[in-house]
């Protein structure tokens, strides 16, 4: 089985956000491929069938569970890959095109709805300016970008929490980027998640509604960082990245 390990949402070796790609050749049971992602330690792995003509099933572990949507893994494994791809999975099809040094992917929107979870003691020295849900996660959208880049969270009290990850976000502090955020996933044994994809499923109708503009440019402002395009389409939105292949071989076990 191939392995390769790719940074992605970044043109930078040792920057963005790992993650593991594993190639198959037939389908692999589960419990094999949660070994292999808590082997690996990176937040995401991708397994891919990539045998037949058809749509490759495509499926995401981190280290303690499996997933049911992953940016920066599907990225790399377009960028694995190559040329147009479409991935079965379990959020559906799920496409992704590889040119000019960067892969986009068609995903799904999951536009944001009010909420009002109690966030201060897990945010401190967060000026909280609202709450939000999607599927999977809490937004939390902070007054200032400096308060998202400075954050200590209290991982132990977001563990509890019934969501996913935790997204905390603000207006960009730079000209050539609009949003900047941080995401926390204790619950799925991702501390902090150093570029997240799928959580930008969230920001960007969040930030497309707020700015009054479909195409934007994120930045991850966690220690490795990163930059995802947004551009939003109806019920869909396609993130855009760049990927460095940093390890290629062979999986033995």
């Amino acid at each position: 089985m191939r392995l390769s390990i790719v940074d992605s949402f970044t043109g930078t070796p040792f920057a963005g956000n790992p993650a593991g790609v594993v190639l198959l050749d037939e389908p692999a049971d589960p419990a094999w491929m949660q070994s292999v992602a808590a082997e690996l330690r990176h937040s995401e792995t991708a397994f891919v069938e990539v045998t037949g003509d058809g749509p490759k099933p495509l499926r995401w572990f981190t280290p303690t569970v499996e997933v049911d949507l992953c940016g920066h893994a599907t990225l790399a494994a377009g960028h694995v890959l190559g040329g147009e791809q479409v991935f079965t999975t379990r959020s559906g099809e799920l496409r992704t095109r590889a040119a000019d040094g960067w892969v986009s992917m068609d995903f799904p929107n999951d536009p944001p709805r009010a909420a009002d979870d109690d966030v201060l003691d897990a945010l401190p020295g967060v000026t909280i300016a609202g709450v939000a849900r999607g599927k999977w996660d809490v937004l939390v959208e902070a007054t200032d970008a400096a308060q998202v880049r400075e954050l200590k969270p209290d991982l132990q009290v977001i563990a509890g929490w019934d969501a996913r990850c935790v997204i905390v976000t603000a207006p960009g502090d730079r000209d050539d980027v609009d949003f900047v955020s941080r995401v926390f996933g204790p619950a799925v044994g991702v501390p902090e998640d150093p570029v997240t994809g799928s959580a930008h499923c969230l920001l960007a109708p969040f930030w497309a509604e707020k700015l009054g503009r479909v195409k934007l440019v994120g930045e991850q402002a966690s220690e490795r960082g990163g930059i995802v395009r947004v551009l939003v389409n109806g019920d869909r939105v396609t993130l855009s990245g760049q990927a460095v292949t940093v390890v290629s071989g062979e999986l033995h076990a």
